[in-house]
Order: structure tokens, then C-alpha cells, then sequence
């Protein structure tokens, strides 16, 4: 292993920035051309059978036979012209990554010619069987059946591998029975939900409103690092993380990496990258150095939420293939180094209408402001509602490294409004005892009128925060940087969406006991703003005292994914989303199961590389170096020096020696032990909590010793790269 080590330090000192020619000066000559958007389906689709396609894309029904042969032959022309010879229903099941099963166009005629073949029917529907996905129980393996179905509202893409394309159809993915066996059929189920409440709401302000968009901007952190020093750690390979590793001496104490000069090798990575992702049309536009050593970040601009959640799918994927080219690996665990920042992703959400409002952002009259109030109190109202399923949503192994290390936010869900904004808040509470007139005499007792110049660059940030407002959206900062972006989005549709259902069943029915609608609107807020006051805060979230407060507030704080699963399966979220028809209580207690499992799984890796590298890596090197010590004290004693201090202060590394191999075989053992009795227990759930009390407690122990011999052994036998190498390689 130090042989391997120093060979992967070799290679990176030889490494140079990897030449990256831009297809043009101008990103507009080649964003989107390798997407079948709307450019392409004008181009290859008659008049008639376009507007259908717009208008089936547009309204959400189904597509019919015809339209769908019309579309696939369209899309064949297209594809193949791009050079693709094969195509794929690409989907996302439930591990959380993309998945595709690749078919020829290539296909024999009749009598017997070659010919390239693409009908409808294989465009809308497909069996690719996918019988080893997890699916929680929802059939067995002599069940295999599951069907991948075309989503039209994200297009088609064409993807290069290793000089091959291929025509890539988002589709949904279910099973024989219609379960859903994905992330994304849940989430258009919730898209459609939280438009429908949204445009009913705006029917109050403006009647023209017909649609409503939910709009997200997916904010990507990661880390990189060479690929010869990831291979020289398995740790890395098997679990995404380190196990082991002391901090360096220099870590991001001194902040000089946040958003400084991007070094050459990680520039043209992302240059190489951007390029490819510009291609297949997603819109990033920001690049910089994150807070940890090699660590960093890219950004969209928004998009409709249901291809903002598949581009970034798509831009994971593709990160880590372009970063194959440059000789780097691209780290997604959300902690892969202890003692640094770990990485999320930062979900920028709002709702937008076909007449050009982003509902989430102050207007100029006071009824714009009331609009604006309506939608940022109800969802505040949700989050307070709610807010143990939102931390559900956001729940595994890997996020419980990040949540509340005083890098991102804490597990208590909370929201940040700012300043301003809470005095707006304060001032509509304050009215419960003032007389309200209609009309504009409404707007003005309650300072509405003021609501744009008193936000103008008021809203401050608040990184501590879960789910903070920041001008004209809300922030969840607390999805893990490795996730699926569905789960969390799904949940937060449906909580906003019975929220605003719920608002306007309010208000109609004091409008039919004679109130005007004004005051009927501004009577629900006020009662939504003080009922929803505890989520409210504003001050460091990392603090002991907020925990302190939080619980005084009646807020969970539920730190561990096992317990905070639990919230999915529970009677309220069974209710919310069984009424709404988004889960089914079978899909909801199959998801619990393969969340569970995935958990027990991590864990269980990292116990086993944890006790793989303690046993046959880290003990023979310590003990071989502690023999060398014991050489050298026999060599002093030979000569006359064993009272010597240095032959004592020899004596003192050697015991010290022993008792950390001491700590890390009796811990391993005894770790070994607790894997062993809880893979046995039958229940997943109680399995989980075992792993996460019972076999985890000895990660810091082990870790602890580990870390103390990679101080006291000689580096040039040290088997593992070293936190400084990794952090500070490229």
C-alpha cells in the first residue's frame, strides 16, 4: 500500500491540464444541440404534428398512437443524423442513480435486409424488465415485470461514450401493478398537484392565471481528486468517504480557497465539462472554489422543476465521465473528508405563472404584495406543518455526516425570512385587534404598499438555515450533495400544494359567511403567521441554544436517518399523500424499506472497509515500524544508552504504539460482533437502528487510534494517502 501510495503521488506531480478546445466563442452557437427541444421537433415534424406535441407537452394528456408514431420516426431522422446507432429509455430508479438499457435502430426486415426501425410503441413503452432494482417488498423476483413510460415534457437527449451516441428518452419507471419504482412519476404527480392549488389561489388576484410552473435552480457541490490517489484509497472506491485520515496542518482555516483562482488541471475539467453539459442544454452559468480545499461548485439558471431534477441527474453522470478524461475523480459523498466542509446541494425553489410572475417575489402594487404574501405565508405555514417529513425527505447515511457539523444546516427544520421580513410578519400579526375596511385602506393599515422598496437587496442569507427565503425564492440547503433532488421536491410540492388547498377552503368559507375577499385573505394569513411563528428564526442554527430553544419550541430534532424515516410511514404523511393520490400506502412503505435497507447497506460497507484496512493495513504497518523501534532500543542498551531520553522518549512511542493497536483490535472485534447479531435481526428498521447506535459507536474509537499512528508511524510506510496529498494534490 505505501508502494502503491508514492506511485500515486508520482503520477499526480506528472500530470499537466488536459487541452480543451471550445466548439465556438458564443455558448448560443451550441447549447441544446444535442437535445430534440423544440428546434429540432420544428424541424422535424409537420405543422399539425407539432402543435399536437406542444400542445399534449403543454396540457399533460396522453399521447395517441398516431402522434406517437409521427414523433418516434421524427426523433429516428434526428438521432440518426447526430450519429446515434442505438437508443434507451433512461429513468431513475430507486438507488438513486440513472439507469438505461440500450436497443438498436438496427433491425431486419421481412425479408431479411438491414434497416433502421423506431415505431411508437417503442418511444411511449418499454419492458426492460430491471428485476434487481430495489422495489420494497412491490413484487418478487418471479415478478419482473416493470415498464418504462415516455415523460414528453423532458426532452430527448443524445449522449457520447467513448465515441458511441445514444438517443436517451426520460421516461417514468413502475411496475406490473402501476406501483411507481422511481423518483420521477412521484414528482410529476406533485407538479401537477401544487399547479392546479397555485392557479386556483391566483384565480383571487388575477383570472388570467392558467398555469402555474414550479421552477428549481440545483446548486452542485463536490470535491475532486486525482484518480491515482482515489484508487490508492479503498475506502474512497468502496464507500465514497475516508474512514481514516488525520486533518493536515492546513485545512480551510485560513479560507484562502473559497472562490479563488481555479487551479489550470480543475479549470479545464470544468471548461471540458460545462461544454458537454451545455450540449444537452442544461444552463450552467456559475463556477467557483467552495470553502474546503478542492472543493467546488457549479450553478444553473432555473428551470421547470421536473428537467431541472433530470439535468442535474444527467450533470452527475456526466462530471464523472468527463473527469475520467482529466485523470480526476469526482467525490459526491456528502462528507468525504472529516475535519473540512462537506457538500449539498442547495435546491433554489419558486412558482411561476404563464402571465410572467415568480409568485415568490414582492410586486409593485399593494395587491401584488398580497399575492406575494399569500404564497411566502402558506408555504412557511407548510414547512411548520410538515417540517419532520421535510427532514425525511433529506434523510441518509451520507447526509447525517453533513447535517448540523457546523457546515450546513442542523437537522431541525427551521426557516430564515430575514429582518425585514419578519417585521412585515410582525406588523400583519399585530393587526388581530385592528378594524380592516376593503379595498386599498386593507393594503396601507398593514404597510403592503411598501413590501418592494423595503425588500430591495434586504434579504440577508443565513447558511445555518434549512430552508431560507432569499428575495424571490426558498432555499433548501439541507439536500445532501449526492441525492436525488425528486425526493425532497416531491415533498415539498405536496406540502405546499394541501397548504394552499387548505387556504383557499378558508377563505371561501368566510367569504360565504359575508366577508370581502380581501380581509377574508389577510384573516387566514394572520392566523397562518402566528400559528407557524416557532419554525421562524433568524440567529445561528449551529448553536447549542438554538437546540436549546428549538425544543422548547416543540421542533424535532431528529439527528439520525432511521428515526427520521419513520416520518414517511406515519399517519399524517400517509394521509397527505395518499389523499392526493402522489403514494399509495404500498409505495410509501416499499420506499421506507429500500430507504432503510440503503441505509444498513452504507453503513454496513463502511464497517467492513473500516475493519479491512484497520486489520490488514493499519496494524501490520504500526506493528512493523513499532519492531523497528524495538530494534533500536536493543541497539541503545547494546551501547550503553538505555537510560538515555531519547531511548525513553523511544520507550513511550512504542507503548503508545501498543495501545492504540490495542483500542483498534479489540474495537474491530467487537464491532465485527455487533454486525454480526444485527444481521440477523429480521425487522429492517430495528436492523437500522442497531447499525446506526450499536455498530457505528465504534467508528470514532477506531478512527481515533488510526488517525493517532498516522502521527507516530514513519510517513514513508504509512499505507494510506494522507489528507494533505488528497486535499492539496492537484
Amino acid at each position: 500500500m505505501a508502494i502503491l501510495r508514492f506511485k500515486a503521488l508520482e503520477l499526480v506531480n506528472q500530470r499537466e491540464p488536459v487541452e480543451v478546445k471550445l466548439p465556438s466563442d458564443k455558448i448560443s452557437d451550441y447549447f441544446g444541440c444535442n437535445v430534440y427541444g423544440l428546434e429540432a421537433m420544428r424541424a422535424t415534424l409537420s405543422g399539425d404534428y407539432y402543435k399536437r406535441l406542444r400542445q399534449t407537452i403543454k396540457s399533460g394528456t396522453k399521447v395517441d398512437r398516431n402522434l406517437a408514431d409521427a414523433v418516434a420516426a421524427a426523433m429516428k431522422t434526428w438521432a440518426l443524423g447526430k450519429g446515434a446507432t442505438h437508443y434507451t429509455h433512461w429513468f431513475q430508479p430507486l438507488t438513486g442513480e440513472t439507469a438505461e438499457k440500450h436497443d438498436s435502430f438496427f433491425d431486419l426486415s421481412s425479408d431479411g435486409r438491414a434497416i433502421e426501425n423506431f415505431k411508437g410503441s417503442a418511444l411511449v413503452q418499454q419492458e426492460p424488465d430491471a428485476s434487481s432494482f430495489p422495489n420494497g417488498g412491490i413484487r418478487n423476483t418471479f415478478e419482473a415485470r416493470g415498464y418504462t413510460a415516455w415523460d414528453p415534457t423532458s426532452p430527448a437527449f443524445i449522449i457520447e461514450n467513448a465515441g458511441a451516441k445514444t438517443l436517451c428518452i426520460p421516461t417514468i419507471f413502475v411496475s406490473y401493478t402501476g406501483e411507481a419504482l422511481d423518483y420521477k412519476a412521484p414528482l410529476l404527480k406533485s407538479l401537477a398537484l401544487v399547479e392546479k392549488a397555485a392557479v386556483d389561489v391566483c384565480q383571487y388576484f388575477d383570472k388570467d392565471v392558467t398555469k402555474v410552473t414550479t421552477t428549481l435552480g440545483v446548486e452542485q457541490e463536490y470535491f475532486l481528486v486525482d484518480r491515482a490517489l482515489f484508487d490508492a484509497r479503498p475506502d474512497l472506491v468502496l464507500s465514497g468517504r475516508t474512514v481514516f485520515g488525520h486533518e493536515p496542518a492546513k485545512g480551510q482555516q485560513l479560507e484562502d480557497h473559497y472562490f479563488g483562482a481555479i487551479p489550470s488541471r480543475v479549470h479545464a475539467f470544468m471548461v471540458d465539462f460545462e461544454i458537454e453539459a451545455h450540449r444537452l442544454g442544461i444552463p450552467l452559468r456559475t463556477r467557483h472554489n467552495e470553502v474546503a480545499p478542492n472543493q467546488f461548485e457549479c450553478a444553473p439558471t432555473f428551470e421547470e422543476a421536473n428537467l431541472a431534477v433530470d439535468h442535474n441527474q444527467l450533470l452527475m453522470d456526466l462530471m464523472d465521465t468527463v473527469a475520467e478524461k482529466h485523470n480526476f475523480k469526482v467525490l459526491l459523498h456528502e462528507k468525504p473528508f472529516k475535519g473540512v466542509n462537506g457538500s449539498g446541494k442547495h435546491n433554489n425553489w419558486a412558482l411561476s405563472t404563464d402571465t410572467g410572475v415568480n409568485l415568490l417575489a414582492p410586486g409593485r402594487k399593494p395587491k401584488e404584495n398580497l399575492q406575494f404574501l399569500t404564497f411566502f405565508i402558506t408555504t412557511i405555514k407548510a414547512v411548520h406543518e410538515y417540517a419532520d417529513l421535510l427532514r425525511a425527505s433529506i434523510a441518509s447515511a451520507s447526509n447525517d455526516h453533513r447535517l448540523g457539523a457546523n457546515e450546513a444546516p442542523p437537522a431541525i427544520m427551521s426557516v430564515f425570512i430575514g429582518t425585514k421580513l419578519t417585521e412585515i410578519l410582525d406588523e400583519l400579526e399585530r393587526t388581530a385587534k385592528l378594524p380592516l375596511d376593503k379595498g386599498d385602506n386593507v393594503y396601507l393599515k398593514l404597510g403592503i404598499d411598501k413590501i418592494p422598496e423595503i425588500l430591495l437587496d434586504n434579504t440577508d442569507r443565513n447558511r445555518t438555515s434549512p430552508f431560507a427565503f432569499t428575495g424571490n425564492k426558498f432555499e433548501l440547503r439541507a439536500v445532501g450533495s449526492s441525492a436525488n433532488c425528486s425526493n425532497a421536491m416531491t415533498t415539498l410540492n405536496a406540502i405546499v400544494a394541501h397548504q394552499l388547498i387548505e387556504f383557499r377552503n378558508s377563505v371561501e368559507a368566510m367569504i360565504a359567511k359575508g366577508k370581502k375577499k380581501e380581509v377574508a385573505i389577510i384573516d387566514v394569513l394572520r392566523e397562518y403567521v402566528i400559528s407557524s411563528k416557532a419554525i421562524r428564526f433568524e440567529g445561528n442554527g449551529y448553536s447549542q441554544e438554538w437546540e436549546d430553544e428549538a425544543a422548547g419550541r416543540g421542533l424535532s430534532n431528529i439527528r439520525k436517518t432511521p428515526q427520521a424515516l419513520d416520518k414517511l410511514v406515519d399517519e399524517r404523511a400517509s394521509g397527505l399523500f395518499t389523499k392526493y393520490n402522489i403514494f399509495n400506502e404500498r409505495e410509501l412503505h416499499a420506499r421506507h424499506e429500500i430507504l432503510l435497507e440503503d441505509y444498513i447497506k452504507r453503513v454496513q460497507i463502511e464497517a467492513r472497509v473500516m475493519g479491512d484496512l484497520a486489520m490488514n493495513h493499519i496494524i501490520p504497518t504500526a506493528v512493523a515500524y513499532q519492531t523497528k523501534l524495538v530494534q533500536n532500543i536493543k541497539g541503545l542498551r547494546e551501547i550503553g544508552l538505555e537510560d538515555d531520553e531519547y531511548a525513553q522518549t523511544t520507550l513511550d512511542t512504542i507503548k503508545a504504539i501498543s495501545r492504540h493497536l490495542t483500542t483498534i483490535k479489540t474495537s474491530v472485534d467487537a464491532m465485527v460482533e455487533k454486525r454480526k447479531v444485527a444481521n440477523k435481526i429480521e425487522d429492517t428498521r430495528e436492523r437500522a437502528i442497531m447499525y446506526s447506535e450499536e455498530v457505528m459507536s465504534f467508528f470514532d474509537t477506531i478512527r481515533y487510534s488510526v488517525d493517532k499512528l498516522e502521527l507516530i508511524v514513519d510517513n514513508e510506510e504509512w499505507p494510506l494517502v494522507k489528507y494533505r496529498e488528497m486535499l492539496f494534490g492537484n
